[in-house]
């Protein structure tokens, strides 16, 4: 009797989709930053904590491009990084500005501001919420990219990102000063849409030392996301 309970109650589990809490992955923070700006080294060495010692949080740094006519040109400046940020700033009705750290994709706040920032973690881990499983492994010069069953639908976004970059910087607001940043954005872009349905997709290695894989609900939220592991698997 038992043994049947059991699998019954195990073939309900795998026809109806379930909603994980966000705690099962990694929170995404996402730092719009430049290195001409004066006021972005308190969110950078934030960030690179962030980085270093939380394996719940994915910590990415997207550099943007508005600063780089401004006395120094920051060599990790991406449109896609100030487009994604135009995005947010139209959602949140902030504008633009630097640092500015976005949580899970559903609140924003100064990136040097660790209180609120961290409160927004915490609050994200609560009640943010995981559609579906999303898993990256790597075979060679390619990623393969797998999304489980679920509820909803999502962009999948491909991130490509380097582990440490240390810069001199020669000119603008932190001439002088040597920058060290970590997990800095290189590339970015949309490579399918996931409907609930277990999806697979396989990729070109991005730009970047490491991979991260996000999904993104209609409304911005962050509703999966995963990076690539140590020995090329989460």
């Amino acid at each position: 009797m038992l043994s049947r309970l059991v699998l019954s109650l195990g073939l309900i589990a795998g026809l109806s989709p379930v909603v994980a809490n966000a705690a099962e992955r990694p929170v995404v923070v996402e730092l719009f930053t430049s290195q001409g700006c004066s006021s972005c080294p308190p969110a950078n060495a934030y960030l690179n904590e962030m980085a270093k010692q939380r394996r719940d949080v994915l910590a990415l740094a997207f550099h943007v491009t508005y600063w780089d006519r401004l006395g120094w040109k920051d060599p990790f400046s991406m449109e896609a990084a100030t487009d994604r940020q135009a995005v947010y700033g139209r959602r949140f009705g902030d504008g633009s500005y630097t640092p500015e750290i976005v949580v899970d994709g559903a609140s924003s706040a100064v990136g040097s501001d660790r209180g609120h920032v961290g409160s927004a973690i915490e609050n994200a881990k609560q009640k943010g919420q995981t559609a579906a499983a999303v898993s990256v492994t790597r075979a060679g010069e390619q990623v393969s990219i797998e999304v489980g069953a679920g509820s909803g639908s999502a962009r999948v976004l491909l991130i490509g990102f380097d582990h440490e970059h240390t810069t001199a910087i020669g000119r603008g607001e932190n001439s002088g000063r040597t920058l060290t940043e970590a997990n800095v954005v290189r590339s970015f872009r949309s490579i399918g849409q996931w409907s609930g349905a277990a999806l697979r997709l396989n990729e070109r290695f991005p730009q970047g030392q490491d991979v991260a894989v996000v999904l993104e609900a209609s409304d911005g939220r962050i509703i999966g996301a995963a990076r690539l592991a140590a020995g090329g698997s989460t």
